[in-house]
């Protein structure tokens, strides 16, 4: 996982993706990072968030390795600004 910035997981089977975000306030102290589960909209509507946890970056970091290892893919931005225009 790119903990520098955004990391995105797409499972391919139903769109569910998970961005993984570094905290900015807790990176110097305690390393953490958010994790947001959610689904980007085909019609062009904002993305479905489903859930947000917050977890030390050693977890996040198991979790990116294990949905890797269960065929989940590295995609680009779903949502945000980042993200490509529909």
């Amino acid at each position: 996982m790119c903990l520098m910035g955004d990391g995105w997981l797409m499972n391919p089977e139903n769109r569910w993706t998970y961005r993984f975000q570094r905290d900015e306030k807790a990176w110097a102290k305690d390393p953490r990072v958010f994790v947001d589960m959610g689904r980007p909209m085909t019609d062009g509507s904002p993305a479905l968030l489903k859930t947000r946890k917050h977890l030390r970056r050693e977890r996040a970091e198991g979790m990116w390795k294990d949905l890797l290892s269960k065929g989940w893919k590295k995609v680009p931005p779903a949502w945000g600004p980042e993200s490509p225009e529909p």
